[in-house]
């Protein structure tokens, strides 16, 4: 298919050059500077298969809502941004990451939000795909969200592998609404191991420890609780981790220093790890409550509203700009505007009340 030919540099020049070895970038800069191009197009060959993604600081649980903050954690495929300043790693394939972040970085408000672009080549387009999917599921982002786990999803997908795609792949398939693959007990035994290194081992615990359960010629209650993301999981540890040869699966665990707390990145996704129910979260109003909040900082730049008015669910009250994108925010209820304070032009801040709903 002829799709579109345009006389500049497009986002996805890093496919067209990882199979072709040209770096389009170099040639351009040869050019303007009055150079010829340094070869002629029966000199070019194809070379594999090589598919991109783009990393976006945004959620797309939440309508693809851009995310802002300091990056704490910031790992792409092998490379973390942290500690190792290549861009590129060799294998069987290549992993290459184009970014301008680093770990501390901020996401700003006033940009774009994407954070990096990550380049597979493969001898072939099946195991470009597979390495796309590898790779990227041991990575992760924290605490920006990011849409690595719909990247995986979207590769991963049997039509996408079988070349079946359009325009109405997402809506056709369901991608986005699907489930995330449940995180196997096999993982959650290792993390349960390594939150307990530091206090259980298979030599010194007594045979009376905390006498929990403990009754003789029982047979051993083995279940451990874990939670994650808030929500109890009990399930059976596997000891073996106590051996070297211990095969775990592709994921991140970040342990919280001196707590049983810790970051699980699982195909892409966070989840909050503890090994006893605690809860977080950021306090403001709820929509339940009728406070309609800025989601993030950003520009008013319409008003459909004015105070004393009544509105029904699912009206429009005004429009925020921001990371290159409109946000239209809606009324929860039935009500009245209560309370009004955005006007257009203004800057807000996350979380500023920008409209109070009551209901009638």
């Amino acid at each position: 298919w002829f799709m579109e030919m345009n006389t500049r540099l497009q986002v996805e020049h890093p496919v067209t050059e990882e199979i072709t070895g040209v770096d389009l970038v170099e040639w351009q800069l040869r050019v303007a500077s009055g150079e010829a191009l340094p070869k002629r197009q029966d000199e070019l060959s194809i070379n594999g298969h090589a598919i991109e993604g783009r990393v976006y600081a945004e959620d797309p649980a939440n309508g693809f809502l851009p995310s802002i903050g300091r990056l704490d954690f910031f790992k792409l495929g092998e490379i973390n941004f942290a500690f190792d300043p290549r861009d590129i790693i060799e294998g069987p394939h290549k992993f290459r990451v184009d970014t301008g972040f680093e770990i501390s970085d901020s996401i700003s408000p006033h940009y774009d939000p994407m954070l990096a672009k990550v380049i597979v080549h493969g001898s072939d387009r099946q195991s470009a795909i597979g390495a796309f999917v590898d790779d990227l599921s041991k990575s992760g982002v924290f605490p920006v969200k990011s849409n690595v786990g719909l990247l995986i999803d979207l590769v991963d997908h049997q039509e996408f592998r079988s070349g079946d795609v359009a325009t109405d792949f997402v809506e056709r398939t369901g991608v986005l609404n699907q489930s995330p693959e449940p995180i196997p007990d096999v993982t959650l035994t290792e993390i349960w191991s390594q939150m307990s290194q530091d206090s259980y081992t298979r030599d010194t615990v007594p045979v009376f420890h905390d006498l929990d359960g403990f009754r003789m010629n029982r047979h051993p209650d083995q279940l451990v609780p874990m939670y994650v993301d808030g929500k109890r999981f009990d399930f059976e540890p596997d000891h073996s981790f106590f051996e070297p040869e211990f095969e775990k699966p592709p994921f991140i665990y970040v342990p919280e220093r001196g707590e049983a707390l810790g970051h699980l990145f699982y195909k892409g996704r966070h989840h909050l790890i503890s090994q006893e129910l605690r809860m977080y979260g950021s306090g403001g109003g709820l929509a339940s409550s009728g406070a309609i909040l800025s989601p993030m900082p950003g520009r008013i730049i319409a008003v459909e509203v004015a105070q004393g008015q009544t509105v029904t669910k699912g009206q429009k009250l005004l429009t925020l700009e921001a990371m290159k994108m409109e946000h239209s925010l809606t009324a929860p209820f039935d009500g009245v505007v209560a309370e009004l304070n955005a006007t257009p032009g203004a800057q807000v801040q996350v979380e500023a009340v920008l409209v109070r709903i009551e209901a009638v």
